[in-house]
């Protein structure tokens, strides 16, 4: 293989975002693309990497991502996006990676799809039947491509285990889609990350579709049971029910887990496809310690205990700036853009102040009118939004770029400056949230808390004036109470900036 680095698409996912560590640890040289090069900064091992823009939809990006590199992996999904017919966006952007590895120099691609066969009495869901038909697109190109299939990945964070984990713990009795005996064949983290860095160092696997997973088969009833077991707490009941359709196991699991329901959907549409592997090649090939469920299991809830949980289902999310929040062409040109906030300066150490600002969210609150923040977080769980329930991230204190902040997206924290927040709630267009600290002089700092959308039709307009009201009094007193909890003075009540 060429000396050229490796290239990870999906670097800061689930698993991209702990792949490229461990990549780095076995000596590679990698390129992290992704459409945030600030988000890919913001990780831990972000300044050990080459760092580039790619959008898997912008197929020049992504050829200039690729050029070069001796080897891709392909971490890249699209089913969170409830919006958007994501078995297309997957074509598009597998269609797009066998375009961009022409004349790239890239001789592999290892892809992870799913576990499943595809019978015509019993067919795939539509999450699997997309993720198989990606790994045959990826084939036409001219790299060799190394399929990796897998079932459920058990791991701290991952939206698989979230989900058994928060059903487990919430509700002692389950009516479940009878699909809950469907046989599966779970597989840690661990394991999956090792296979995929064998792979690229093993030339042998290079052309092979290879079924991955742990060493224990069983239902899902019986995972349910082997988790009560682990955690400690009393064996489950579930009762499964040929009336429990999946939309309605999807509606019920989003306003009870903290996975989103276009996710919870697409996961709980393959329960009733068997899920285990049919081939263990891959063991002779890449020989590897596999962890039992049940070691998987353990391991994942102490990461989770301890909060040093690396990667969770919630890092994968748009960090990029709107370009109609950067646009300085007039409004006549951009279209109707709305911006409302309000400013206080404060007499104080700004330090305290940002330290107030960036704790924001989760458990801490909002510091005004909680009760209303979360009225809105269950609303938008009843739009198939993701609510309040990703709170803030665990592991670390800081918020860093690409981080989800209950309802939020952090995609600017510049220490002592600004917070800069994209919403991910359902909204009839898009919105930004901004706190901005500007110091005056020694012990002085003007507060600023503006929102910024940008409406999606007449109903995006009547949304922006019927929140109107709420922002005012909002804005005011979380202005007021950040000053309070550091310690600062008011020269004068917050006012509003035009």
């Amino acid at each position: 293989m060429a000396d050229g680095p490796v290239l990870v698409l999906g670097s800061t996912g689930y698993v991209g975002g702990r792949l490229v560590p461990l990549l780095l640890e076995r000596g590679h040289k990698v390129r992290a693309a992704g459409r945030s090069v600030e988000k890919i900064l913001a990780r831990p091992w972000g300044a050990k990497v080459e760092v580039v823009q790619a959008d898997m939809h912008d197929p020049a990006s992504l050829k200039a991502a690729a050029l070069g590199c001796s080897a891709a992996f392909y971490l890249v999904h699209s089913m969170t996006r409830p919006s958007r017919d994501f078995a297309a966006q997957e074509r598009d952007a597998a269609y797009n990676m066998v375009e961009a590895v022409q004349d790239s120099g890239i001789e592999r691609i290892i892809y992870l799809g799913g576990l499943g066969e595809d019978f015509d009495d019993h067919p795939l869901s539509k999450h699997l039947q997309s993720r198989a038909e990606v790994g045959r697109i990826l084939r036409l190109g001219t790299a060799r491509v190394t399929v990796l299939r897998a079932a459920q990945i058990i791991g701290s964070g991952s939206s698989s285990f979230e989900l058994v984990r928060y059903l487990a713990d919430r509700l002692p009795v389950m009516i479940t889609p009878k699909w809950v005996r469907t046989r599966t064949q779970p597989i840690a983290i661990r394991n999956v990350l090792d296979y995929l860095a064998g792979c690229l160092e093993n030339e042998a696997t290079a052309g092979l579709t290879l079924d991955i997973g742990g060493p224990d088969i069983m239902s899902y009833a019986e995972l349910f049971q082997l988790y009560s077991e682990v955690a400690g707490i009393p064996r489950r009941h579930l009762f499964p029910s040929p009336f429990v359709s999946p939309r309605l196991s999807s509606f019920w699991v989003s306003l009870i887990t903290p996975v989103p329901m276009a996710l919870s959907r697409a996961l709980i549409e393959g329960l009733r496809n068997e899920v285990v592997c049919h081939d263990n090649a891959i063991r002779d090939l890449v020989p590897l310690q596999l962890f039992s469920c049940r070691e998987a299991i353990r391991r994942a809830l102490e990461k989770t205990e301890q909060q040093a949980v690396e990667t969770c289902l919630f890092d994968v999310g748009s960090a990029c700036m709107p370009e109609w929040a950067s646009a300085n062409d007039p409004d006549y040109a951009g279209g109707t853009r709305f911006e409302m906030g309000y400013a206080a300066r404060l007499q104080g150490d700004p330090a305290k102040v940002w330290d107030v600002v960036s704790r924001i969210g989760g458990e801490q609150g909002w510091y005004y009118g909680d009760p209303l923040w979360r009225m809105r977080g269950l609303i938008d769980r009843l739009l198939a939004g993701p609510g309040m329930k990703p709170g803030r991230p665990k592991g670390h204190e800081e918020l860093r770029v690409g981080d989800a902040l209950d309802f939020w997206r952090v995609i600017a924290s510049d220490e002592g400056q600004r917070l800069l927040l994209l919403a991910e709630m359902r909204l009839p267009g898009q919105a930004l949230l901004e706190f901005k600290l500007d110091a005056q002089w020694e012990n002085a700092v003007d507060l600023s808390m503006t929102a910024k959308f940008l409406p999606r039709g007449l109903t995006g307009i009547l949304y922006w004036y019927a929140m109107y009201p709420f922002h005012g009094i909002l804005f005011k007193n979380i202005i007021e109470n950040i000053s309070t909890l550091a310690g600062t003075h008011l020269y004068e009540p917050p006012k509003r900036v035009r």
